[in-house]
């Protein structure tokens, strides 16, 4: 697939985008040069590949699922200006 000028200056007017002569061309050959590499990359045979979720095999690190902290809600709703049923009450911001 390759675009046409008339292509990239309407996308280009689309997206509000003001572009001259010389970079109306230098968009649209950067444009299909993307455009080519995106077909050379579905013309290789992916069949029996397994997809990856990571190009490296490594291991995240993860630390113990600990609590570290304690229970300060109490402490904290008996400052607070308002609170109802466990939750803080704040003014109406959205209408």
């Amino acid at each position: 697939m390759s675009l046409t000028i008339d292509e990239v200056r309407r996308i280009a007017a689309l997206a509000r985008i003001e572009l001259g002569q010389a970079e109306l061309e230098a968009t649209h050959a950067k444009l299909n040069g993307i455009f080519g590499l995106v077909e050379q990359m579905q013309a290789v045979d992916t069949q029996g590949v397994e997809p990856m979720s990571h190009p490296q095999d490594v291991a995240q690190r993860l630390r113990p699922d600990a609590v570290t902290e304690t229970d300060r809600r109490d402490d904290f709703q008996r400052i607070a200006p308002q609170t109802e049923a466990g939750l803080y009450l704040v003014p109406k911001v959205i209408e």
